[in-house]
């Protein structure tokens, strides 16, 4: 060894009985004058020492035949099957909790929509309603305050009487009836004569005894003829005439 920096190498290999018999006889020369080299020599020989306890001792050759002999034995248990997820039931996309909501609000959307047009019909239909009365009381006021209208009156048979206000400017004439009611499902129904021939000039609703209607294009008329009809009237008068009110 010519190196002295080598030399302080071969602590390890020297305590581990590893070096050639020529190179241990120049180290054991070299500790003599090394006090690193010899330090080291020391720690490493008491840490092999300690290596050397019950941990790290050496099994007796029998337990490896023991062990092989013990695993020959034991039955081999077959591979793990892979785990798979329990299959979840197909969700119905009416019980999800967001096609719930959906549907909830479609249907309330259509219920609201169905409301709101229900009302809005019932609306239109009133105002109609209103308005077509408004015209109408309009025009039996015209009627009544004509300068040319005039005024008959004839009884009912049975009781009550018949008024018309007939105004020929105004090609119309007001008829008050003010009697009994015709009985169930029958109603009274006017009638203009032209000539001889009866049309019809309104219906009143089933049971009315008393009512104010207007009667339009009576300038043609002879007279005014009122006889008792089923519910919803005829094509022709039922005999007999019960009022009947000359126009001219």
């Amino acid at each position: 060894m010519s190196q002295p920096e080598e030399i302080h190498s071969l602590a390890g290999a020297y305590v581990l009985h590893a070096l050639e018999e020529a190179e241990r006889e120049t180290f054991v020369q070299h500790l003599r004058g090394c006090a690193a080299c010899a330090a080291e020599v020391a720690e490493l020989n008491e840490t092999a020492a300690r290596l050397a306890e019950d941990t790290w001792s050496v099994p007796p050759p029998a337990m490896r035949e023991q062990v092989l002999a013990a695993a020959r034995r034991t039955r081999q248990l077959p591979p793990p099957r892979p785990v798979r997820e329990p299959r979840r039931a197909p969700v119905r996309w009416w019980r999800h909790p967001a096609a719930l909501t959906a549907a909830a609000c479609l249907l309330v959307a259509a219920l609201v929509g169905g409301v709101y047009a229900v009302q809005e019909q019932r609306l239109r239909e009133e105002r109609a309603a209103t308005l077509a009365a408004r015209q109408e009381l309009a025009r039996t006021q015209a009627v009544l305050t004509a300068p040319d209208a005039t005024v008959r009156t004839a009884d009912v048979a049975g009781g009550g009487r018949v008024t018309v206000v007939a105004a020929p400017s105004r090609d119309a004439a007001v008829v008050l009836l003010a009697t009994h009611s015709p009985g169930a499902q029958k109603a009274y129904q006017l009638w203009l004569m032209d000539g001889g021939t009866p049309r019809s000039a309104g219906v009143l609703a089933a049971g009315q005894g008393s009512a104010t209607h207007l009667v339009d294009g009576v300038g043609a008329a002879d007279a005014l003829g009122v006889t008792i009809e089923p519910e919803g009237g005829s094509a022709s008068p039922t005999l007999p005439i019960i009022a009947q009110i000359p126009m001219k």
